[in-house]
């Protein structure tokens, strides 16, 4: 324990109950601990991680988009470019709100680079929750749920032929997670790699894209829902195809049908089907999700944690989408540092009917504890503090990407 961190160690009082150290800090934390240094760390698979350490010997976690080569650019350029004022060493760790105004609005970034500041972002929100003791989804406001509804994803194989289709959903019945919602991908009916077709499609491919997902019904049964899941690939009259050719499913979502930017296309397809629109997992910040939310052009939003701004940004775009009663869903395909904090966030947020979950969450080997625990379709969420996140650093020090200084050093 470093000199800062053993000043708040607990003493016996004159019951002789102790008092733990983070109880100590939980007393005087503002403006009494400092944040050290921010690093980067890649693994050879799954995300970057952020570590924001601290004069208290306390560090919090969160996960980023990019390379750790990128991540600490843009960290060394927030803390020693142009505006060095604005870094966020020395600074007060519990002053997310403040941090969160100096990397995204003060000295505006874009891009690439959002996706590494929302990660520290994410981190702060972990940091904060471990030096109080309290959970993130606590520190957000409290729990509007103790576990989350989640949807995962399809298999890939053959979406014409009906046996395959039985054998699949057999599967997806089968899988012990019990998962009860399903993203259906659309370039799986043309046989065709994610993103890699032409986006105007005539009748023979509606007939197709009709075909599959009868089928998938068929299999899957009313008991499962399933969403129609695109990649921003087709055109508005593709789109408008589609939709048609799967209404009679019913499907729970339409996702992503057009390119990820507002414009007055998404506003034509609106007009055009009664079937639920999702999308949102590329929008960066709130000011982006605007649009979508006032014109009401979609029946529920989907950020991502690492793409939109981190926690803050998020909460800020549901907390405006709440007030229109648009549901926000979280895009979470990222590993398990980002499975955690999405849970903490969809457990705080009170129009979060349901949360993204690949089929394998539970399964992290850079996690020492804590892996998600998932049942009948539902993620429990976790009471430990902060975002829950406890890491092997031997085996992320043995697995860390070809190069990859070790946190940074």
């Amino acid at each position: 324990m470093n000199e800062k961190a053993d000043s708040f160690a607990g003493k016996p009082d004159a019951t002789g109950a102790g008092e733990t150290m983070l109880a100590k800090i939980a007393d005087a934390a503002s403006g009494q601990i400092s944040i050290t240094a921010i690093k980067a760390l890649q693994p050879k698979q799954g995300a970057t991680l952020i570590k924001i350490e601290t004069d208290a010997g306390i560090s919090g976690y969160g996960p980023c988009g990019e390379s750790g080569p990128f991540a600490r650019d843009v960290i060394a350029k927030l803390q020693h470019g142009r505006l060095p004022h604005l870094g966020l060493i020395g600074k007060d760790p519990l002053a997310i709100q403040v941090h969160y105004h100096n990397m995204f609005y003060a000295f505006p970034q874009r891009g690439r680079q959002v996706r590494v500041l929302s990660g520290i972002d994410i981190a702060l929100w972990d940091l904060a929750g471990r030096i109080l003791g309290q959970p993130v989804c606590k520190l957000l406001g409290g729990n509007f749920r103790d576990e989350i509804k989640l949807y995962s994803h399809c298999p890939q194989g053959d979406f014409l032929d009906r046996h395959a289709w039985n054998e699949r959903a057999e599967a997806m019945k089968r899988d012990p997670h019990g998962f009860k919602a399903y993203k259906v991908d659309i370039h799986s009916v043309f046989g065709t790699p994610m993103q890699q077709f032409i986006p105007s499609i005539g009748p023979a491919e509606a007939r197709q894209v009709q075909q599959a997902y009868a089928l998938a019904r068929e299999a899957l049964g009313d008991d499962i829902d399933i969403i129609v899941h695109c990649h921003a690939e087709l055109d508005v009259a593709s789109a408008i195809k589609v939709a048609a050719a799967v209404e009679p499913i019913k499907p729970l979502y339409f996702e992503d049908p057009l390119a990820p930017a507002y414009s007055e296309a998404w506003e034509a397809l609106r007009r055009s089907t009664r079937i639920p629109i999702l999308t949102g997992e590329n929008i960066e910040l709130p000011e982006n999700a605007m649009p979508f939310i006032l014109r009401q052009t979609v029946d529920c939003l989907q950020p991502d944690l690492i793409n939109c701004g981190g926690i803050t940004g998020a909460r800020i775009m549901a907390d405006i989408a709440a007030l229109y009663r648009v549901p926000v869903c979280l895009h979470n395909v990222s590993g398990y540092a980002l499975n955690l904090a999405s849970q903490q966030w969809s457990a705080a947020v009170f129009n979060c009917p349901l949360m993204e979950c690949t089929r394998n969450a539970d399964i992290a080997p850079e996690a020492a504890g804590n892996l998600p625990d998932i049942h009948d379709g539902k993620m429990k969420v976790s009471h430990l503090a902060g975002l829950g996140i406890e890491l092997d650093q031997d085996y992320l020090k043995a697995n860390s990407a070809d190069g990859e200084p070790w946190w940074g050093e």
